[in-house]
């Protein structure tokens, strides 16, 4: 295309573009573009999490080798702590509070033990996940992967410090009177569920606390509440004989309570089905598999915003 010039010459210009009056949108879609970090769907980020199963396993190891590192007794804090906050709560309640009203010395032991290394599982799961994203966003902004690999990566690495706290439990069982049974087995179920709900909520507290920091002060707060409020330190039904069912059957059903029941009920002799709320198994069951999935969803849908400020 020409046209003349004022002084008679000839200009030629550029035809006009094909391109020429496209969004941007139907120009990505026509050459083929994506944006960059966009969410993938829920099959595919499934399938990247899975290709990435040996970074997760590797991640989780790692950390949970240098999260003691600089002390001289090393690895073996991951028992000793939950074990001497055990030790402090029968001093506290055991004791001086007698909360092991309606159980023997041989029960109440045992059962403020398991109580208190099953919960710090679901604790530290949680305060690993607030963090999960906010406390390594130099990883999450330099290297493309899924992230939802971070908080799973966490909660799996928790479970492999609550194993070495379980030879503890199983030994403090055994010290007190209970010894291996075939309901021990029922310790698996217990752990996988327990697990499953973990890292589902480790997911939705990564989400948030990616974007408000400020929840990793708060929720120590709030797991404190939740611990006294589950029966860590007492048995609840025993505990609150006194008050309406419906506040007891609020407290045994919350998934925290319920999880520790039954790996009491698995482990200890003397606790027995009677100590359990009804269809135990059945709100174990769908606090995990709402938990997991759930959460999961929850994580996935905000993908490509971990990161950006």
């Amino acid at each position: 295309m020409s046209e003349t010039t004022h002084d008679g010459g000839v200009a030629v210009t550029a035809p006009p573009s094909p391109d020429d009056g496209l969004t941007p949108a139907e120009l990505a879609g026509k050459y083929g573009l994506t944006v960059s970090g966009a969410r993938p769907t829920l099959r595919g980020y499934v399938r990247q999490l899975w290709g990435r199963r040996h970074f997760i396993v590797a991640f989780s190891q790692a950390k949970l080798t240098a999260q003691y590192s600089q002390a001289k007794l090393g690895q073996l804090w991951q028992v000793a702590t939950p074990l001497l906050n055990a030790l402090v709560y029968f001093l506290i309640f055991g004791l001086i509070l007698q909360a092991d009203r309606g159980m023997e010395r041989e029960v109440y032991v045992p059962f403020l033990v398991t109580g208190v290394f099953v919960f710090t599982f679901t604790q530290s799961s949680v305060m690993a996940g607030v963090r999960a994203i906010a406390g390594n966003l130099g990883l999450v902004r330099a290297l493309h992967f899924p992230r939802a690999s971070l908080p799973i990566s966490f909660s799996l690495q928790q479970l492999q410090q609550l194993l070495f706290s379980m030879i503890v439990m199983v030994a403090v069982a055994m010290a007190f009177g209970s010894f291996p049974t075939w309901s021990w087995l029922l310790m698996v179920p217990v752990l996988v569920l327990q697990f499953f709900f973990n890292t589902g909520l480790a997911l939705i507290m990564a989400r948030l606390g990616s974007k408000t920091p400020d929840l990793a002060q708060l929720m120590p707060f709030v797991m404190r509440t939740w611990m006294y409020a589950s029966g860590v330190m007492f048995s609840i039904p025993v505990m609150l004989e006194d008050k309406p069912q419906w506040v007891a059957d609020i407290l045994q059903w919350n998934p925290a309570a319920v999880y520790m029941d039954l790996m009491r009920f698995a482990l200890i002799d003397g606790y027995g089905s009677r100590n359990l709320p009804p269809h135990v198994w059945a709100v174990a069951l769908g606090w995990a598999v709402l938990l997991a999935v759930g959460g999961f969803m929850y994580f996935w849908k905000a993908e490509e915003k971990y990161g950006r400020g």
